[in-house]
């Protein structure tokens, strides 16, 4: 049963620098749900993007057999379709934080392992990644192979949908299983929209509605981009 009032988001936790491996990495709860999200550069970029003196970022995404009730199988030499289009939701969305010609002839790598799936786990995902992200960008700086910091600005992401006909912010699984209308929104720290990806499955939506998702949307994202702030700020 939801505890909280219908305009709040989950309790959450990022934990930085989770691993020692990576040049940034970063646990994060989010309510119920918990993923372990990378960083890591390596030189070079793909072939259509050689001698264009520019980088790029891109994302992979898993669930771990154990984040669910139902064991996830691994992905061993095939990617599932959800699992793919996550994973370029999460390099769309956090590739908006970035300058690449900034990065310079590298690839940085998100990858994020849902350790607990609770619902909105590719919110979180990017939400962690861009503090994973922030953090390998300050290793490489520090490490002198980053003249200037090529992030622009946070970007954050979160759920919302109509259930049982009423709006609601941050949605666990049991909530977004039952969902008339289900959202994940994307956005930077000015306020400005990366992506929107929204689904009527019980009846359609009006506008009316949808605006008051998109303002309940952004209330959370506040929240999230607050959060992401202090936590950078305390490492």
């Amino acid at each position: 049963m939801r505890e909280r009032p219908w305009n709040e988001i989950r309790e959450i936790r990022i934990i930085p620098n989770f691993q020692k491996k990576p040049c940034g990495s970063v646990l994060i709860h989010q309510g119920d749900t918990v993923v372990l999200c990378s960083a890591q550069a390596i030189e070079g970029v793909p072939e259509w993007l050689k001698g264009q003196n520019q980088g790029w970022l891109t994302a992979e995404y898993s669930m771990l057999p154990g984040s669910t009730e139902t064991r996830v199988f691994r992905d061993r030499g095939h990617v599932n379709g959800r699992s793919k289009e996550i994973e370029r939701l999460i390099g769309r969305a956090l590739r908006m934080a970035v300058d690449l010609k900034k990065l310079g002839e590298r690839t940085v790598w998100i990858d994020c392992d849902v350790i607990q799936a609770d619902g909105g786990t590719r919110t979180a995902s990017i939400t962690a990644g861009f503090v994973a992200l922030s953090l390998c960008v300050r290793k490489l700086i520090k490490e002198g192979k980053l003249e200037e910091n090529p992030i622009k600005h946070q970007v954050a992401a979160v759920s919302v949908g109509i259930v049982d006909g009423k709006p609601l912010l941050d949605l666990s699984y049991e909530e977004d299983s039952r969902a008339d209308v289900d959202m994940n929104v994307v956005m930077t720290s000015e306020m400005q929209f990366v992506e929107i990806q929204g689904t009527a499955e019980g009846k359609p939506i009006s506008e009316e509605q949808l605006d008051t998702l998109i303002t309940l949307a952004k209330h959370g994202i506040i929240k999230i981009l607050e959060i992401q702030k202090k936590v950078l700020e305390n490492v």
